[in-house]
């Protein structure tokens, strides 16, 4: 009976992520450690540690630390084999000054987290369109804030130039301004104040207009990307391309971890935690969550609320009824939500395409 038990329960892993290598420890059923060992963060490496995963015999699941960066591959080589992947948070300072600090040790507790059930979170997959649209997200945000930099350091050298040339320009809207500084001709005399600041101006009035067509092309592109993956979520009132990638991104391409419409508001932050105590039920603002995705369902509930007639009644009902506008901002997160998730495509597991049907 003892040997039939080790052939039919399988083993825990655990894996500590870095940037050059990974270290993983395996555990059975009760917890003893198996081993541990270190393997290089290369697609070789991935390959060889699922290899001594599996001859420990069969995976139940591998807890990975880090799989949104460094274990993202390691994550994604797993889940092709068909293992089982949970993400582990890092451990907290406290444990940490208990137990000690070392790659094993974090290998060992990630497979510990795994096992208990502490750590039951699947991650994000990140090999679909959805990692696409977060990637040209990326560019576009950092070419977003540049532009702004740029335009901030205009105004600043126009305010504080020669008093010619800020009468000539200050006047002007932002767009009129950009243009005109970048039709400005400085003369040679670097030396001189006003030739320096035409120059300054005009570089950095040119470098607002390409970050400006760069935008406009990133724009374009994840609006045709976000409409192949989830046309019905841009049906929706208020939810444009930039709010739709954003709630994309947070759900992952594998929209299937997400259980329920209650798990998905939890991950929005949009769900409110019970404060009670006593006699005195309450609840209290969620500030955990993905903050882009709570900031998406925010930016829906402004936009609802000044064009929409039917939140605009919702609004004026809970006003009478007493609430303050941060209160009924967050009820309406929590419904704006419920909709969302709806909304999301169902995955379709053989092809790793989204199919914009309803659930149930």
């Amino acid at each position: 009976m003892t040997s039939m038990t080790r052939t039919t329960v399988g083993v825990t892993g655990g894996v500590d992520t870095h940037g050059q290598s990974h270290h993983a420890a395996v555990i059975d059923h009760l917890g003893r450690q198996l081993g541990d060992r270190e393997f290089p963060a290369s697609p070789a490496g991935y390959g060889a540690l699922g290899e001594w995963l599996q001859g420990h015999g069969g995976v139940d699941r591998v807890g990975v630390e880090g799989t949104g960066a460094y274990g993202a591959g390691l994550a994604r080589h797993l889940c092709e084999a068909g293992i089982l992947i949970v993400e582990v948070d890092r451990p907290d300072r406290r444990a940490r000054r208990a137990h000690g600090k070392s790659d094993p040790l974090d290998a060992y507790s990630a497979a510990r987290a795994a096992l208990s059930g502490a750590a039951a979170v699947v991650p994000k997959l990140r090999d679909g369109r959805v990692e696409a649209i977060r990637a040209l997200r990326m560019a576009r945000s950092s070419a977003v804030k540049a532009r702004s930099q740029a335009t901030n350091q205009i105004k600043s050298l126009i305010v504080t130039g020669p008093p010619q040339l800020r009468e000539q320009l200050r006047q002007l809207p932002t767009l009129k301004m950009i243009a005109a500084c970048a039709r400005l001709r400085p003369g040679h005399q670097l030396g001189d104040t006003e030739h320096a600041t035409k120059t300054a101006l005009r570089r950095l009035a040119r470098r607002h207009q390409r970050l400006s067509e760069e935008i406009a092309g990133a724009d374009q592109e994840l609006h045709q990307l976000v409409h192949q993956v989830a046309p019905a979520l841009l049906a929706l009132p208020g939810v444009g391309p930039e709010v739709a990638g954003q709630v994309l991104i947070s759900a992952g391409d594998n929209f299937d971890r997400i259980k329920s419409e209650a798990a998905f508001a939890h991950l929005c932050g949009a769900a409110p935690i019970p404060a009670s105590s006593g006699r005195t039920p309450r609840h209290r603002l969620n500030r955990g969550g993905v903050r882009g995705a709570n900031n998406a369902l925010y930016v829906v509930v402004l936009g609802r609320l000044r064009y929409d007639p039917r939140t605009r009644a919702y609004a004026e009902r809970r006003t009478h009824e007493g609430l303050s506008k941060p209160e009924i901002i967050r009820c309406l997160k929590r419904y704006v939500a419920r909709e969302i998730f709806n909304a999301l495509p169902v995955l379709d597991a053989e092809n790793r395409s989204a199919r914009p049907l309803a659930r149930p």
